[in-house]
């Protein structure tokens, strides 16, 4: 069988290294030795530059401004958002594990630097930021990085939104001509305050800004390439130069390298140091490693590697902190952006952080004469767009709305830490009182064969012992003296549950009464108690074979043990046949199936298990080795109902499927073996018969229709030399070209004028492994996702 896959991205070799280097090449550590850095920039040059450099000319672009405005929300200098966004992009982009991930400051963080400002000063924040830099390299060179993302997505998301509404209560203030306050209530006040005289000069810049935000997504695809914030903080400067003259400008302070280096040890106590260090450290690697994931879904390159991205997120901060730097971590917003405008390696990144360091440190003039407001209006949008109404959807959904609004009070009303804290204890109770909610199904469910009342015990969810009260209540209103039927439905069954089961059948039987407990597991109570001590998951039992769910003793309550198919009827009436009632509702004046499916009748292929159809969906046709005889040779029993199938239901599809390992072919094989060379092809149609078959034998007569498909494959059709190639045995290579063969059948049945509205599928299916392939121009290929669109659309 030929095995197709689908061709790796273009960048894909080179992503996850230096620029233009396979992965896992350098030394340990993941950099590369001078002699690899050589030949990855020459091969850089030469594959990727051309998509690079304008990739990180965008993301500069984007970078600029929205690092300004960080840095005024944060309430540090200016200055600091260039110097976290070149150390970000440099640095992370060099060391880190994510790449095509783009680092630099992230409004996630501003109402935590603000906190940390307020309370330190701003010399000593840098000196926090470092150190969190420093515990980000030890999270990342234990292998502790991946656990940070072991944090509910409700409270992440309801975090993010505290921090939107925090930025826009306290951007409003600038945006009105007023300043930042420290707290959402007292932005509140400030806001009341400011509303009663504005600036009209501060109001007409943000308004501008924001307006402009707005509309640019309207504009054509060739304009809105040019980055929205940039044309908006850029025009609105133009503007204010010319009519706003009164608007309060950002300040820089000086000359960027004037301010490198303002680093003061903290002054306060240990415990708070330490929760302010502990506070960067965390929420800059969780919004990092989110980042990264979320950006893995956006390329088909290499994967982020969590625990390298985090030492890297950990050099950054440590630069940046030391450098008087904000705190840095990876930027969604960027590095979408960076993956959308074509980047190919982690090169983007780092040169993104070469143009911001230029830039500052050849323009400063040209950045002291944005608008204070402009900035503030960039934020305003930035800081409504964290709060997303999809998230409150989900959480909704969950049944978590609470955890969702308790968060963001929490946040706003005390501060970003005891918020997330308050967030996480109740996702943390609520995830033990799930736990705790194990359902417990107790029913009678007729006669036993002896006589007395059948009671069934369904006990569905996972069960630990929070949920012991619970089984133990319904437990007890089981009748006494009666059969039992206890059902594990369970994926997690721990010991002190199994013992409280079994305790209780000791006492049940004790007192007269009959108990089976059934598992999902393997055969016997014993291998069932395992399985379920492994939390291993379970498969519903409507597609397990028998021996994989029933217990060998089961004998409800009869004298001998009960045939597999009598337990397997019960099984049916009992779950699928409740559920299964809207269906045949609909079915129960006709049918309309969209499938004909030809298959082998070998008991190891279930066709509505292979394309996942239930009742109604497929009109299936078996026969041994899914053979389609020439008219006369069968009375049309394969033709009959395709045909019907066309004419009468109005099937558009027809599907002919073979298996590895067929009997039936098995025995075509060895017939023409003992029928010799002598028949040959031309004698191909008696090879059974002259390798002494008995022709009044059903299954020999039968076996003689495959004689065009051995004939074809001794002929070497196509279909069987792909199948040899790819080292399939002869069985396989006959079964393969089997159905090649009676998919030509099936054109003749059909015809040309039916052919025009009906397609016919080709699928072989291994036994050994459960896979299944397509045939595609004279091989059965791997349902590769491009395999796979073709089918949805069957095309070709």
């Amino acid at each position: 069988m030929t095995h197709t896959h689908a061709p790796p991205a273009a960048h894909s070799a080179s992503s996850s290294g230096s620029p233009g280097s396979p992965a896992g090449s350098g030394p340990p550590g993941g950099l590369p030795s001078p002699r690899d850095l050589g030949r990855s920039l020459t091969g850089w040059a030469r594959r990727d530059a051309r998509f690079d450099v304008p990739a990180s000319l965008v993301v500069f672009l984007v970078a600029v401004p929205l690092s300004l405005g960080i840095a005024v929300a944060s309430g540090a200098p200016v200055a600091a958002g260039l110097i976290a966004a070149a150390v970000g992009g440099i640095l992370a982009g060099i060391v880190g594990g994510a790449p095509l991930q783009v680092s630099g400051p992230a409004a996630g963080l501003t109402v935590v630097v603000a906190e940390v400002v307020a309370e330190f000063g701003w010399e000593a924040t840098c000196a926090i930021t470092a150190m969190a830099g420093l515990l980000q390299l030890v999270l990342g060179a234990t292998r502790l990085g991946r656990y940070a993302l072991a944090i509910s997505p409700t409270v992440v998301a309801a975090m993010l939104a505290g921090i939107g509404i925090s930025i826009v209560l306290g951007q409003l203030n600038v945006a009105l001509g007023s300043t930042s306050q420290p707290s959402a209530w007292a932005n509140l006040q400030s806001i009341g305050s400011s509303l009663l005289s504005p600036d009209s000069h501060a109001l007409l810049a943000a308004t501008g800004v924001v307006v402009i935000l707005l509309l640019w997504p309207r504009m054509p695809a060739r304009v809105k390439a040019v980055p929205g914030p940039l044309v908006a903080v850029t025009l609105l400067t133009l503007m204010a130069a010319a009519w706003l003259p009164d608007a309060e400008r950002v300040d820089l302070g000086g000359a960027l390298l004037d301010q490198i280096g303002t680093v003061a040890m903290p002054e306060g106590t240990p415990l708070a140091v330490a929760g302010a260090v502990l506070t960067v450290a965390l929420i800059a690697s969780v919004e990092s490693l989110l980042s990264a994931v979320a950006i893995d879904k956006l390329h088909d390159g290499p994967r982020a590697r969590l625990d390298r991205e985090l030492v890297g997120q950990g050099v950054a901060n440590t630069a940046s902190g030391a450098l008087g730097g904000l705190p840095v971590t990876g930027v969604i917003v960027r590095s979408a952006t960076n993956v959308a405008a074509g980047a190919r390696t982690r090169a983007s990144a780092i040169l993104h952080g070469v143009w911001v360091l230029v830039f500052a440190l050849l323009l400063v003039g040209l950045v002291e004469q944005i608008p204070l407001a402009a900035l503030a209006g960039l934020l305003l949008v930035m800081g409504t767009g964290l709060v997303k109404p999809a998230d409150v959807r989900r959480s909704r959904a969950r049944g978590e709305l609470w955890i969702y609004v308790a968060t963001v009070v929490g946040v706003l009303a005390l501060n970003l830490v005891e918020g997330v804290l308050i967030g996480l204890v109740g996702a943390l109770l609520l995830t033990l009182w799930r736990t705790a909610q194990v359902k417990v199904d107790v029913r009678e469910a007729g006669p036993a064969p002896d006589g007395r009342a059948l009671w069934v015990v369904e006990v569905h969810g996972s069960v630990s012992f929070l949920a012991l009260p619970v089984l133990a209540r319904r437990l007890a209103t089981v009748p006494e003296g009666q059969v039992v039927e206890v059902d594990l439905l369970v994926d997690y069954l721990d010991p002190a549950a199994r013992d409280q089961i079994d305790d209780w059948r000791s006492r049940y039987e004790a007192q007269g009464g009959q108990v089976v407990v059934e598992h999902s597991g393997p055969a016997g109570e014993e291998a069932a108690a395992e399985r379920a001590a492994k939390s291993r998951p379970v498969s519903p039992r409507a597609w397990l074979p028998w021996g994989a769910w029933q217990n060998g003793d089961a004998d409800l309550g009869t004298t001998a043990p009960a045939h597999p198919l009598a337990v397997g009827v019960r099984e049916y009436h009992r779950r699928t046949s409740a559920s299964l009632q809207p269906v045949y509702d609909e079915l129960r004046d006709g049918q309309a199936p969209r499938a004909a499916f030809l298959g082998c009748v070998d008991s190891r292929l279930v066709p509505n298990q292979l394309t996942s159809s239930g009742p109604g969906d497929l009109f299936t046709i078996r026969t041994m080795g899914n053979l389609a005889p020439a008219d006369g040779d069968d009375d049309g029993a394969v033709s009959a109902p395709v045909l019907y199938a066309v004419d009468q239901l109005g099937v558009e599809v027809v599907v002919v499927c073979g298996h590895s390992g067929c009997g039936a072919m098995t025995a075509a094989v060895a017939s023409d073996e003992a029928a010799g060379p002598a028949t040959g092809a031309a004698g191909a149609a008696g090879a059974a018969g002259a390798a002494g078959a008995d022709a009044s034998d059903p299954v020999d007569r039968w076996l003689r229709h495959a004689a065009p498909s051995v004939s074809a494959w001794r002929a070497q059709h196509p279909v069987g030399a792909s199948a040899a190639a790819a080292g399939d045995g002869e069985v396989d290579q006959l079964a393969q070209v089997n159905v090649a063969v009676t998919l030509d059948r099936l054109r003749e049945v059909l015809g040309a004028e039916r052919l025009e509205r009906v397609r016919l599928v080709g699928l072989f299916f291994r036994i050994d492994d459960g896979s299944l392939s397509v045939l595609r121009d004279d091989a059965f290929v791997d349902l590769t996702d491009a395999e796979l669109d073709r089918l949805a659309h069957l095309a070709g």
